[in-house]
């Protein structure tokens, strides 16, 4: 009893700290303070997409965790993956809780994108929680050593994606910021591999431009 009556008050009081340091900073501190408060969360629609040009199928809760993106953790990095396996594998893979993965985006080799998990949710992607908190991770079918799995279709939707990723949140477009998932630190991981031309992507990252969909 005295022990739930001491976590309510320093649930109360943190959430007070947090409003008077916003209201110090401003309005717009302010508003986003309101999603840091404990049990605060976003309205969320069911299927709803962060690109236009995608899909919707759910992957399951226990491949993911909810958050409130941008607002509790700031979005800087796209991770980009391989699948190692097809399309419905991989997505089946993110559909089951015994997974325990998920990206946010799974991009087909004829260029149809499929959103899993929503931008402001953060998806067990790269093998790091601090990366996975930090970024969007994209899937692209196909195995790494196999050349002609890495299409043209893919090529350009997967950059009208990031290019789409990269303007609402600011992100630059340069080999810092949009990172193959071998060079997470801390991963075993060897995807994308060498085979996946990293001069031709970022290059139809920056042509499709800002507000590409």
């Amino acid at each position: 009893m005295g022990s739930r009556g001491r976590t309510r008050r320093a649930v109360l009081f943190g959430g007070l700290g947090i409003f008077a340091v916003a209201a110090l900073a401003g309005r717009e501190e302010l508003g986003r303070a309101w999603w840091l408060l404990p049990g605060v969360s976003r309205p969320r629609e069911e299927g709803a997409l962060d690109h236009a040009g995608a899909s919707w199928t759910a992957a399951s809760p226990a491949n993911w965790r909810m958050a409130d993106r941008p607002e509790d953790y700031r979005v800087d990095r796209i991770v980009i993956h391989v699948t190692q396996g097809s399309f419905d594998t991989s997505v089946d893979a993110f559909k089951n809780p015994w997974h325990k993965a998920s990206a946010h985006y799974i991009v087909r080799q004829d260029g149809h994108v499929e959103q899993m998990v929503r931008e402001l949710d953060v998806a067990f992607h790269s093998g790091n929680r601090s990366m996975n908190e930090r970024s969007v991770g994209i899937e692209h079918e196909g195995f790494i050593d196999r050349p002609q799995d890495f299409t043209d279709a893919m090529y350009a939707a997967s950059a009208r994606l990031t290019a789409d990723v990269c303007r609402r949140y600011g992100i630059p477009v340069d080999r810092r910021h949009v990172l193959g998932h071998s060079e997470v630190p801390g991963t075993d991981h060897t995807d994308p591999g060498p085979l996946w031309d990293w001069d031709r992507y970022l290059r139809m990252v920056r042509e499709a431009g800002p507000g590409t969909a």
